[in-house]
């Protein structure tokens, strides 16, 4: 079972000991995390490294690289998975998880109908024999890491 993304801006000191799927790439703004109770393999949650529970929280630089992840991601997730095209929303509302966070999922060819826009997360909060295994996101992590770098930005 993939354990839930762990709140590291309340626990910076903790941020090392992630598994890589709660790390899979990280700057000084955000990190990505493989979602921990989806049924659907590469569902990725980009995550600021700092509390924030309202989009118009971000700062400049924050906002800057927002989209800069976004995009990045998607192109990784079509490179590893063979996607259609990525989703992408954010609410932050749930409880536990009013932090703000943006789901980057991949849309397959093959996504039945009633799961593609919004019905997406139907696929999240699955029950644990059909969630995505702990090796399945591992072996999606090592590869979405081989796409993402070399960050263009990078000095």
């Amino acid at each position: 079972m993939i354990e839930p993304v762990t709140q590291t801006c309340s626990r910076p000191e903790r941020f090392d000991a992630l598994p890589l799927r709660e790390r899979i790439i990280v700057d000084q703004h955000w990190r990505v995390a493989h979602a921990f109770d989806t049924a659907l393999p590469g569902w990725l949650v980009l995550v600021p490294r700092r509390h924030v529970t309202a989009i118009h929280e971000l700062t400049d630089m924050e906002a800057a690289t927002l989209g800069m992840w976004q995009v990045r991601l998607s192109r990784a997730l079509h490179d590893v998975t063979g996607c259609v095209k990525t989703y992408v929303a954010q609410f932050a509302e749930v409880e536990g998880f009013a932090h703000v966070h943006f789901h980057v999922m991949p849309r397959m060819s093959d996504l039945p109908q009633e799961l593609r826009g919004p019905g997406v997360f139907g696929l999240l909060r699955q029950p644990e024999q059909r969630r995505v295994s702990v090796g399945t996101a591992d072996e999606i992590v090592h590869s979405l890491r081989a796409h993402l770098r070399p960050d263009p930005y990078a000095s």
